[in-house]
């Protein structure tokens, strides 16, 4: 069969690489377009346009960007329509897919979307959207079931893909010596994959390095990127950069600072005590703060419904509270003992690898049949 599919981020190149790798498994004759990244090439098919040239987080950086974002849309539509696709399977990036997704149906080209946009955090009424422009929803976290039943939406619960990812991971056995050879412990710095969030957030992570001599910083550099991008922040200091071993950066660290996002539930799931930073443009969180309707940004607080980790937003994120909040989690036993056990539930939450599968599973089944 032929899936043609779309992720405008990160980590929608990481579950979209997931996701044709079990796809290939149980559809030998799969063929595959997409926009996505480097992770999705690896698996193969033919790349439309990398999601590097698409991300846009907050609503004025979207507005000040809507001539690309409109060409980008124009883009994947006819394209989509010039390959025919057996099925469009749409990853995340909802303010980008569910526009595709209504173009699609119209085509008669059945939509899957694959992690549910968050519409339980605001704006629910989207779901009347989702329920008439996407046959299929697969979704990730375990209460957005409920969620959908109370909009008389049927959706799967798959699992969630992480999990997959953190059970397919091989540790490096030469990336102590290359990146720490001092032995001393490491503290990550993963300050997200889009360029706005990088330039706002990197120089406060860097800001605090000086006043931490006894760890090694180690920066998780998205592979969008060149380390030359990174050097401006870092002013002569001598702080490595890894590409593509976020995974070995977080098993061998004592402690992150993390950009609101996938990453915050990764660093988690392994087990790092953490805070998550975020600063956007300040009339994006004007807005942002009247419209949403949730009390964390944070996935693991989401899930776990408390305060497991430190959310650092906006005015609050800076050198001083990104010092203090690292006291914390290095120095403080009980505090850092505390979160520790909240990882252990909330692993307990999360459950067991498969969710590619499953999802490739229910892709099949449904497009066959169409």
């Amino acid at each position: 069969m032929k899936y043609y599919l779309v992720a405008g981020e990160a980590s929608g190149d990481l579950h979209g690489a997931n996701l044709m790798k079990a796809l290939k498994a149980q559809d030998p004759q799969a063929e595959f377009r997409y926009f996505g990244g480097d992770l999705m090439q690896a698996e193969g098919g033919t790349i439309v346009k990398n999601y590097a040239d698409m991300a846009f987080m907050g609503f004025i950086e979207v507005a000040l960007n809507l001539r690309e974002i409109f060409k980008n849309i124009k883009t994947c539509k006819d394209d989509i329509v010039a390959w025919q696709p057996d099925v469009l399977v749409l990853i995340d990036f909802p303010g980008f897919n569910l526009r595709i997704a209504e173009f699609a149906k119209k085509n008669g080209i059945l939509v899957c979307f694959y992690i549910s946009p968050k519409v339980w955090a605001w704006n629910q009424k989207r779901v009347l959207k989702i329920k008439r422009v996407v046959d299929h929803m697969f979704c990730i976290l375990p209460f957005e079931v409920d969620f959908y039943k109370k909009w008389g939406m049927e959706v799967d619960y798959v699992g969630n893909p992480l999990l997959d990812a953190i059970d397919a991971f091989k540790p490096s056995p030469d990336f102590l010596a290359q990146y720490n050879p001092s032995g001393k412990k490491i503290i990550a710095l993963l300050p997200g994959s889009r360029r706005q969030e990088i330039s706002r957030l990197l120089p406060e992570m860097l800001g605090v390095t000086d006043q931490f001599p006894d760890h090694q910083f180690i920066i998780a550099g998205a592979p969008s990127f060149k380390k030359e991008y990174y050097d401006q922040f870092l002013n002569q200091k001598n702080i490595p950069i890894v590409f593509n071993a976020t995974y070995d950066l977080l098993s061998n660290a004592d402690a992150a600072v993390v950009a609101s996002g996938t990453a915050v539930l990764e660093t988690a799931l392994f087990h790092v005590p953490e805070m998550l930073v975020y600063r956007g443009h300040p009339i994006s969180i004007g807005i942002a703060r009247a419209v949403v309707k949730i009390l964390y940004i944070g996935l693991v607080n989401l899930i776990m419904d408390c305060d497991v980790i430190k959310e650092l937003i906006q005015e609050d994120c800076n050198i001083q509270t990104i010092k203090a909040e690292l006291d914390n989690l290095l120095n403080n036993k009980s505090y850092r003992q505390k979160m520790l056990v909240s990882f252990d539930l909330l692993d307990e939450k999360m459950g067991k690898p498969g969710a590619s599968a499953r999802t490739a599973s229910l892709i099949i089944k449904y497009s066959s049949k169409k």
